[in-house]
């Protein structure tokens, strides 16, 4: 029997990006946060849709684009229906969306505060001597790989980077860095009968 517990963190960011812009109101350069709602604007055959943002100090609007000037024939039908309802689950997926969100606004803050829900793949009768962590990221997220272990493993940051230092914490694919923001499939191997203080 194998002696590895297999875990798969499905991590969930709460707080969508939020892009700097210059707020006409405010006079300054200031964070917008999405409305989650979606306008529509039809004009004879063509159509504009856009995702409402507020800026975080007095409120004013800005018009994130989705859509311009499409022909409602190259639209398909749900994708339109859920652009007119403003469709919770559409607003989401868009006001996730960080490289979108890049394309028309220079700063673009993201945020590490995430729900991690934790599965068991699989176990043992044995006690474990390795725990492998399989991250599932539907969305991007702000949190650095090494703040989401040592939050979830209850360690301090240093005692993650003696792991890392001692080969007892290993990430794969290989490139990848505990300082760098966690990726949806990265794969996480930690020597528990080592690691333990």
């Amino acid at each position: 029997m194998s002696d590895v517990l297999r875990v798969q963190w499905t991590i969930t960011p709460r707080t969508a990006p939020q892009p700097w812009l210059s707020c006409s109101r405010c006079g300054e350069a200031r964070p917008f946060r999405s409305s989650d709602k979606i306008r529509l604007n039809a004009n004879g055959k063509r159509v504009d849709a856009w995702l409402i943002y507020k800026c975080t100090g007095c409120g004013s609007t800005w018009n994130r684009p989705i859509l311009e000037r499409r022909s409602v024939r190259t639209i398909e039908p749900d994708l339109l229906m859920a652009l007119h309802t403003s469709e919770q689950a559409l607003a989401r997926r868009l006001a996730f969306d960080v490289e979108g969100l890049r394309r028309c606004a220079g700063r673009v803050e993201e945020f590490d505060d995430a729900l991690v829900i934790k599965t068991v793949l699989s176990e043992s009768t044995m006690p474990a001597r390795q725990l492998e962590i399989l991250c599932s990221v539907p969305e991007p997220v702000g949190l650095r790989v090494d703040r989401l272990l040592a939050k979830e493993l209850q360690l301090p940051r240093s005692r993650i980077q003696t792991l890392v230092k001692a080969g007892d914490l290993v990430a794969f694919p290989q490139e990848s860095h505990l300082r760098r923001t966690v990726r949806d499939g990265l794969r996480i191997v930690l020597e528990l009968a080592r690691s333990c203080p």
